[in-house]
């Protein structure tokens, strides 16, 4: 049986900085080097690439949002594609994703299961984006042409279903840039801070992610922005979401590109691959919150998180002050304060909470980041023999939430997880209150965020109580003076008047 343990044997990274939109790599080509990168960095080269019978490929931001999508095509196939370039004409699954930050995490999970099974031999996981390069291209107005069309089909592995209702949509909640606002501020008043204080208190966090990006020669950015830096709004730094400035923002725009490869013990010994490049997964588990955000109990915890560390640490028998290393999902403050509350860790545990520099500085690479986070937590735990490292990976809005403890220990029992359904209804049993689509009374803000252009405030977008305790969605008049005021004075708590006016909900302070 230990021939069918499963590994990760080999990991990947690229980051291209070519100002040339003409001369730079697409994607795909980015993905293709990043897959060459992993094999070798198994010792298998060629050999490993054209064993491998599963390509899983991460679902590309200009496939998962309207904000990213390319005006330069794209992929029909994308993982046959990638099969294609790196010399390998026998995988017999081919995979491309649905979205979520959490599905590099999510696959390895399933993969590994499926490798302990004997159902895959040898298997990659790869993404990458191009759109630092898209966007220059289209600032410039250079036409590109990134169409490809390999023939064939794919399996597609995750949840199609979208991170937002309709009423949230109808209401402009229909992205992470207007979500993740929304978390902060209810954090901020949780831990009874001021706007100002509560900048100050994030800027420090992401202070500590910035530090490690400026070390991490493949980060985007490597300025190692100060607390002051991140948090002060200027021109170059302004607000994207209240109280979030630019650089509280995961840098979705650059060229980044990651894979991993993964067998079996057997399977590596008959490749030629070292015992030395192994890493093993320990723990891991995989669950979400409640689908909608209107749907949450309140906006500072995540049930999902909490269970998903329990029953990965449980997994792998191991105490969270036990874990060597840590790289916490990052896309924006929130994200970390709550995965800090619910697994148990100080903001400012000296063990860092990252190790590739995090979202906003190392970069946002879509849904790919996590691809990066485990390659950089291989080449962590490899250097340290014995070391554990845990990594966290999200996906929506505090939503699908996967995480795992990787190690080059051998495990001291065999690779099974436990069913996730197991663990998924005490959440699913727990919802939050009474969500009203169509709202009217006085009312209370139970959080809010200020979404800005190009010129300032533009619009509010705000979750409130009635009396009776339920809840709903709003929006506040078209009133500039109004926005600057939510900027200004600190809103949260304020009582108002609702009303639904042409199917949205209108949100009048008293």
């Amino acid at each position: 049986m230990d021939e069918a343990i499963p590994i990760l044997v080999g990991c990947g990274q690229i980051t291209q900085h070519e100002p040339d939109p003409v001369k730079a790599h697409g994607a795909l080509d980015l993905m293709a080097a990043a897959a060459r990168l992993a094999a070798a960095d198994a010792g298998g080269g060629d050999a490993l690439l054209q064993a491998l019978d599963t390509i899983v490929v991460i679902r590309s931001f200009s496939d998962t949002s309207w904000r990213f999508r390319s005006p330069f095509g794209g992929p029909v196939n994308p993982p046959k594609s990638l099969a294609s370039r790196i010399g390998n004409a026998s995988a017999k699954r081919l995979v491309y994703t649905h979205p979520g930050g959490n599905m590099p995490q999510w696959c390895v999970n399933r993969l590994f299961e499926m490798v302990a099974r004997g159902d895959v031999g040898a298997a990659m996981v790869c993404g990458g984006e191009a759109l630092a390069t898209q966007k220059t291209a289209e600032r410039a107005k250079v036409k590109l042409d990134w169409s490809e069309d390999a023939g064939g089909s794919f399996e597609q592995w995750g949840v199609a279903k979208r991170g937002w209702s309709d009423v949230e949509e109808r209401h402009r909640m229909a992205g992470a840039i207007f979500a993740y606002p929304l978390f902060e501020q209810a954090i901020r008043h949780q831990r009874g801070r001021t706007v100002a204080e509560h900048l100050q208190a994030t800027g420090q966090l992401f202070q500590r992610f910035a530090a490690v990006a400026k070390a991490n020669p493949l980060a985007d950015r490597r300025d190692g922005f100060s607390a002051t830096e991140i948090a002060t709004v200027r021109p170059d730094n302004p607000y994207i979401g209240f109280p979030y400035t630019k650089l509280m923002n995961s840098n979705a725009y650059i060229d980044q590109s990651a894979a991993i490869i993964l067998t079996s013990v057997g399977k590596a010994r008959a490749l030629g691959i070292p015992e030395h490049r192994w890493v093993y997964l320990h723990g891991c588990a995989d669950t979400h919150d409640h689908w909608y955000v209107s749907d949450r109990h309140n906006y500072f915890s995540s049930p999902a998180m909490r269970i998903a560390a329990r029953e990965t640490l449980a997994m792998a028998d191991l105490d969270i002050s036990k874990v060597d290393a840590l790289d916490l999902y990052s896309c924006f403050p929130s994200a970390v304060e709550i995965a800090c509350r619910e697994i148990g860790l100080a903001e400012d545990d000296l063990r860092g909470l990252t190790v590739t520099g995090g979202l906003p500085y190392f970069g946002g690479p879509g849904n790919n980041y996590v691809t990066h986070s485990i390659a950089e937590m291989m080449n962590h735990v490899r250097s340290r023999p014995g070391s554990k490292g845990m990594v966290t990976a999200n996906g929506n809005y505090i939503t699908k939430q996967s995480s795992a403890i990787y190690s080059t220990a051998t495990p001291e029992k065999p690779f099974k997880p436990k069913d996730p359904a197991i663990y998924q209804g005490q959440i699913d049993a727990d919802r939050g209150p009474v969500v009203n689509d169509i709202a009217s009374g006085a009312t209370t803000i139970e959080t809010y965020t200020v979404m800005h252009d190009r010129k300032g405030p533009a619009f509010c977008i705000l979750f409130g109580r009635l009396e009776d305790g339920s809840r709903f969605i709003a929006n506040t008049p078209d009133d500039a003076t109004l926005l600057q005021a939510m900027i200004d004075d600190d809103m949260m708590g304020a009582r108002g008047h609702v009303s639904n006016v042409d199917g949205r909900n209108i949100f009048k302070p008293a």
